[in-house]
């Protein structure tokens, strides 16, 4: 049997390999034919009973002709896997589909396909397959889910194959994997405006002469497929050559999401833990700021930032908002802790310029920390922090509240550094936090200390 890399390689091992292996693949079904052919045997060769001897080589070989003929036996099966969709959210399912192509010039037998999957997406799916005509190809499909975020690896995918009689069963294995990614959950976010500067914006009057499609004043050379109602006949005369107005390039806003990802900063694990919540709220924010028109980017504790290429690591223009988006998820869906105890580094590469609008979303922040993060303010159009306090999404909901005038004095030094920090406590909704901190932002519009979202 032919099915690519590692079904190959076993198929062509040598004859000594080979007997070992179809012994191997012998069934329970096979063994005890074996077994009771050699019984038979040896009590005739005792008794003296040629009758019983016929009867005993008869039972012994079934099983030992099945094994070799099953190993003997070379079909050429093509095996390919497709994800739908291949990037999926925490807690949604998705669909599995297996495709199998007999290529060779004879029918297959019985066979029994296999894939492994990862044991927190499922079962492991099996199906039985009936004789596939020569070009003939069959086609299954399973589901997968997984409430967890992360990679998984789906295969290699696995034939079983079986003689009719069902003496001797061999296994071949593809050597193609696939990977499905499970995104953290996303959230949609109300269309609010935080009143204030749009310093993410650039200028204003260029960001309006933009969108009302009016011309830089710096013309270009004709180009074939132009407007001619575009020539710019004063600069044509003065060049000498054909010259067309052209349209300025809007400023994009900015947006940069900084999630806190010190292991110290968080307490508890699992689904419905501070960090997920954490990692699923700059999902959400980062998907909301790119479907709003920004160009944005994810910033971590550790100073890293995705996509981190081009102007200032910032992405988001109409041709790569979704590689951009995509590149995102999956770093989100694979993130773990870090090691770091601090937000220096995230600040070194945020006291750069202007960030435009910066949401932080924080564990634990110690007063040193709560410092560093206040800074952070300074380089920003607007900024908005959600605090988690870790110890209110561990303790139980029966369980005599602590004292909140640690977490209260952090929020109010984010808030005396121009920061609209809120407490996000266990089980809040990030949609309900949102619309708070527009109303919040709001009240204190007039001192210019805000961010607009369109």
């Amino acid at each position: 049997m032919t099915t690519g890399g590692p079904g190959q390689a076993e198929a062509d091992r040598g004859d000594k390999g080979g007997v070992r292996t179809a012994l191997a693949g012998l069934t329970t079904r096979g063994r005890s034919f074996l077994a009771a052919g050699v019984a038979a045997a040896i009590c005739a060769y005792v008794l003296g009973q040629s009758d019983l001897l016929r009867v005993g080589l008869l039972l012994a070989v079934l099983p030992l002709i099945c094994a070799t003929v099953l190993f003997r036996t070379r079909y050429r099966v093509a095996g390919s896997r497709r994800l739908s969709p291949a990037r999926v959210p925490a807690g949604s399912e998705a669909r599995v589909h297996l495709r199998m192509d007999n290529v060779s010039r004879m029918p297959t037998g019985l066979l029994m396909l296999q894939d492994r999957v990862p044991y927190v997406l499922g079962p492991r799916p099996r199906f039985v397959l009936d004789r596939v005509e020569p070009g003939g190809r069959r086609e299954v499909s399973y589901r997968v889910r997984s409430d967890l975020r992360g990679r998984y690896p789906l295969g290699p995918l696995q034939l079983r194959l079986t003689d009719p009689f069902g003496m001797c069963e061999l296994t071949r294995s593809f050597s193609t994997y696939d990977d499905l990614t499970v995104i953290p959950r996303v959230e949609p976010l109300p269309p609010v405006r935080f009143s204030g500067e749009a310093k993410g914006y650039g200028d204003g009057r260029h960001r309006s002469l933009a969108l009302a499609g009016d011309d830089d004043i710096i013309p270009r050379g004709y180009r074939y497929g132009d407007d001619l109602r575009r020539v710019h006949w004063r600069s044509t005369a003065r060049y000498g050559e054909l010259m067309v107005r052209r349209e300025e390039q809007p400023q994009r806003a900015r947006c940069t999401v900084l999630l806190d990802t010190r292991g110290i900063a968080y307490q508890g694990v699992g689904p419905d833990s501070a960090f997920e919540w954490a990692v699923s709220g700059a999902a959400s924010v980062l998907v909301h700021m790119l479907e709003r028109g920004f160009s944005v980017r994810l910033l971590t504790d550790t100073g890293n930032s995705v996509p981190g290429e081009g102007a200032d690591g910032f992405a988001g223009a109409s041709q790569e908002t979704a590689d951009a988006a995509g590149l995102m998820m999956d770093t989100l869906a694979v993130i773990d802790h870090s090691d770091g105890a601090g937000l220096s580094r995230a600040y070194d590469v945020l006291r750069g310029g202007n960030e435009g609008l910066l949401v932080g979303l924080f564990g634990d922040l110690d007063e040193e920390q709560a410092a560093v993060a206040a800074k952070m303010r300074q380089r920003s159009g607007g900024a908005i922090a959600f605090v988690l306090d870790s110890e209110s999404w561990t303790r139980e909901p029966s369980d005599v509240p602590g004292p909140l005038n640690r977490g209260e004095e952090r929020l109010r030094m984010l808030r005396e550094a121009g920061w609209t920090a809120l407490s996000v406590p266990r089980g809040a909704s990030l949609d309900g936090l949102w619309r708070q901190a527009d109303r919040e932002r709001s009240g204190i519009g007039a001192s210019g200390a805000g961010e607009g979202l369109r």
